[in-house]
Formats: structure tokens, C-alpha cells, sequence
């Protein structure tokens, strides 16, 4: 067993990372242990990460125990740079966590000087080469066997590198040596992949006192849609999905995400479907001590044109309609409420899918709903997912059938309409033909039936199964 991780106080009685348990207590005899649990700590720094999107919405890992954050036009927010970092230090105190951090212009820099740093260092632009060449190797983030093979040449600090060939270097040490290196010092770019999608608009409000209303809240997401709406205005488009994240003074975050139907940019609308949502969540919104900011984002958005009201009503009618969608979707989530599309296909318990209703919809196939001889369709009211097999009997083989039994029950025709023939695509080559009939019984009662398979031409003895009612 091996010493994973230490407090101060373990620190400074001389315990190092890596120790064998055992001479570690051979040494101490009071030390207690506790046995390490990966899955918690990767949990926490989770949590942390979530937190840190108050800073910046572009915060990604640095494995094992650090956050990188991307603060670039968001120090002003604080101050600058050393009141953003005095922030948050001073929060993460606050929360029981005693952090290591530090401000540079590359990643790599202020990775190596978080950790082998004073833990609080701001390092000037340009400044990056000075500040890292005193630190250990190790701080390049190198694997421990290559630090322990530079080390058995002499090679111990980031600076006993920086004036050596750099061919030498990577023929004997590999390529991700010189890698850490230039990525240190801004010699080559190094990208953060953040933990969670980027925004396409994002606005958010700050408070000195913390609010725990959900009418306060809702006046804020309103305030902030307004200013969303307006950028929105200006590039011609509207919110597809959007996020509204509560951040608690205790560092906890409540997100709730609302989709649309259309693109919208209405801040009252905005508003109103988040209160469907927040009031969805119920229990699990919980204000705690209060929510010291509000931060309203465009995850998704789509091009809306300005649409002229027409004499007949239409478009306030698609208006109110796509309204509806969205405050379901809102409440009862985005999956939840669907809608019909066209497929391109002739079988009739195929030709329509359900989407959900605020995905952006593909340019679908028009419905068939009118045929140029006979005029409209007719569709039953009730159709069966799968046809249900029926005994019937016709006069003629290939005419309709003047009786049939379906569900144990003999059914007695007194019309019929049809044929309407559809046959399968080209490519389901093993799919009978259909025909379609109209029937009505003696009693009123409608039904869609149909042959499948060509009398003598695709199979012997066609079967008939019922599709559908019509009443």
C-alpha cells in the first residue's frame, strides 16, 4: 500500500506521495490512513468543474487533480487578473478545499506552476519562459520513468533544457519532451477541451446579496433573455435550446434546459417555459443559502427569418401551435412530446414516423394525401401497427370480399369500395401487393382491408388481413 495523497500536516512531518504505507507508519506511529477512493475524487473534481463555470464557460480537466479554465475576456468581470484569482481562492477556502493555482499565457505554464508553484502566481505576458525554468521537470507534466531517465543525465530543472539541441533531446527522449516543452513556453498551441459544450450566446447576472425566489429568478432569466433576444435579432437567428445554471453560494449548480420547436427569441416566452421547467423540478431545486448568479446560455441556435402575417391566419396559428410544443416540452422534457413526419414509402404502417417535436426536422417528404383521379385518400381513423389477419371469402378471386371473420366474429358485407393497389418498393422484392378495400358491414361499421398478393401472378391462395377503422 502506497501513501496516494497527504494533508499539510502530513506534508510537513516530512511523508511524501508514493511512500510505503508501512514505513510511513513505522515512522509516525499516530498517522492515520484512510483508504483512497478514485471514484470520489473524481466526483469532486466534477463538482469543482461545474462550479468553476462561474469564471468561465470553458473549463476542462487536467488529470489527475487540476482544472484548466480559459479566462481570456473574463478577468475584467473580477477586476483583473488578481481579483479573479483572489475570487477564487477565496471561495474554494470557503468550501473546505485548499486549492493551488496560478494565471499564465499558455496552459502548460500555469499548469506546471499550479503545482510546483507558491500556489497563487500570476505570470506577466511574455513571461512564461522565466517563470518555468526554475520548476522541476515534472512540472511538464512528463511520465515519471522519462523525469527519472533526464534526471540520470543530469537533467533536472525545466531551465537545464532550455539551451540544449533539441535534436539530441528527442532521438533519446522521444517527442513528447520537446511536446511539453514549446507547449510551456507558447511555442506551440495547446487546446482545452471543455468538459461541456461551448454556448453560442450566453448572459448572466451577478448579485451582491443572493436571492432564493423563484420569482427572483424568473425576473432574471427574463432580463437576460431580453439581452439574448437582441444579439440573437442582430444575427438573424433564434434559440433552439437553451440553459439557464443557478450557481449557490455553497458552490452547488442547478441546470435546467429548455428546447424549442421553432427558433425563438421572445424574452416573456423565454421566461415562461423555464417556469414550467424550474417548476417541474421541484424538491430538486433547492436555493440553499441563495444563488449569488444567474447565468442564461444559447446552447443551440437556428436562422429565423421575419415572417409576414398572413389574411388567413395561418402563421398565428403555426405560431400558437409551435407555443404549445414548447411549453410541453418544457415540462414534461424534450423527449417527451413528438411529432409526425412523412417517410418516403408506400407501405401505409410505415409511411409516417414519430420525431421529436423541438429536434430540427430534415426536409421531409410531403404527406400523399391526394390522388389525381380519384381525388382525396381515404385514411381510416384508426390504423393498426400491424395488420391482423382476418378469414374472408370473395365471390371473384381477385374481387372484394362479401363476408370475413375477424376476432372470433363474422362480419357480413354489405359495401365495398376499392381496389387501391400499393405495392412494395422495388427493393422489397419479397413483400406481396396489396389491395385495398372499403367495406362496410351490415350494421354500419367501416373497415380498411386488404389482399396481399396477386391471384396466381405472386402467390397461390392471397391472404387478407384488416388495417385499419374507419368508425
Amino acid at each position: 500500500m502506497l501513501v496516494h495523497a497527504l494533508d499539510a500536516e502530513a506534508e510537513a512531518l516530512g511523508l511524501r506521495v508514493g511512500q510505503n504505507v508501512t514505513d510511513a507508519r513505522a515512522a509516525i506511529p499516530h498517522l492515520a490512513v484512510i483508504e483512497a477512493d478514485l471514484d470520489a475524487d473524481a466526483a469532486l473534481l466534477a463538482s469543482i468543474a461545474d462550479w468553476a463555470d462561474r469564471y468561465t464557460p470553458l473549463v476542462g480537466f487536467a488529470p489527475p487533480d487540476g482544472l484548466l479554465l480559459d479566462i481570456t475576456g473574463c478577468a475584467h468581470l473580477f477586476g483583473g487578473e488578481a481579483g479573479l484569482l483572489a475570487d477564487l481562492l477565496g471561495r474554494l477556502r470557503g468550501l473546505g478545499i485548499e486549492p493551488c493555482a496560478a494565471i499564465a499565457d499558455t496552459a502548460g505554464a500555469a499548469a506546471a506552476l499550479a503545482r510546483f508553484g507558491d500556489g497563487h502566481t500570476i505570470v506577466p505576458p511574455g513571461g512564461a519562459r522565466a517563470a518555468v525554468a526554475p520548476l522541476p521537470l515534472a512540472a511538464l507534466r512528463l511520465e515519471a520513468p522519462l523525469v527519472a531517465a533526464l534526471a540520470r543525465t543530469g537533467l533536472k530543472r525545466v531551465g537545464d533544457l532550455l539551451g540544449m539541441p533539441r535534436a539530441p533531446l528527442a532521438a533519446r527522449f522521444g517527442k513528447i519532451l520537446l511536446t511539453r516543452l514549446d507547449q510551456a513556453l507558447g511555442l506551440m498551441d495547446e487546446a482545452i477541451s471543455p468538459r461541456l459544450p461551448l454556448p453560442a450566446l450566453l448572459a448572466e447576472r451577478r448579485f451582491a446579496e443572493p436571492i432564493a425566489g423563484l420569482d427572483d429568478v424568473l425576473a432574471a432569466t427574463q432580463s437576460l433573455a431580453a439581452t439574448l433576444g437582441d444579439s440573437l435579432a442582430r444575427r438573424g437567428e433564434g434559440a433552439r435550446l437553451m440553459e439557464l445554471a443557478l450557481f449557490r453560494v455553497d458552490g452547488a449548480v442547478s441546470r435546467a434546459r429548455v428546447g424549442t420547436g421553432r427558433p425563438l427569441r421572445d424574452p416573456a416566452l423565454m421566461a415562461s417555459l423555464f417556469a414550467e421547467r424550474l417548476g417541474r423540478m421541484g424538491d430538486d431545486l433547492d436555493a440553499g443559502f441563495g444563488w449569488d448568479l444567474v447565468r442564461l446560455s444559447v446552447v443551440e441556435s437556428a436562422p429565423e427569418d421575419a415572417r409576414q402575417i398572413d389574411l388567413a391566419g395561418r402563421a398565428a396559428a403555426e405560431a400558437d401551435i409551435a407555443e404549445l410544443v414548447d411549453r410541453l416540452g418544457a415540462r414534461l422534457g424534450l423527449g417527451a412530446v413528438g411529432r409526425l413526419v412523412a417517410r418516403d414509402t408506400h407501405r401505409p404502417e410505415a409511411a409516417a414516423a414519430v420525431r421529436p417535436a423541438a429536434a430540427p426536422l430534415a426536409p421531409a417528404h410531403p404527406w400523399l394525401d391526394i390522388d389525381p383521379e380519384d381525388g382525396p385518400i381515404a385514411r381510416p381513423l384508426r390504423l393498426f401497427p400491424v395488420p391482423e389477419a382476418v378469414e374472408a371469402v370473395a365471390e371473384v378471386p381477385d374481387g372484394p370480399p362479401v363476408r370475413f371473420r375477424w376476432r372470433r366474429t363474422l362480419y357480413a358485407v354489405a359495401r365495398a369500395e376499392g381496389p387501391e393497389r400499393i405495392a412494395a418498393e422495388w427493393w422489397r422484392s419479397d413483400e406481396p401487393t396489396r389491395d385495398y378495400y372499403r367495406v362496410e358491414d351490415e350494421t354500419g361499421r367501416r373497415f380498411w382491408i386488404f389482399r396481399a398478393g396477386l391471384f396466381g401472378l405472386e402467390l397461390a391462395e392471397p391472404r387478407w388481413f384488416v388495417h385499419g377503422l374507419f368508425a
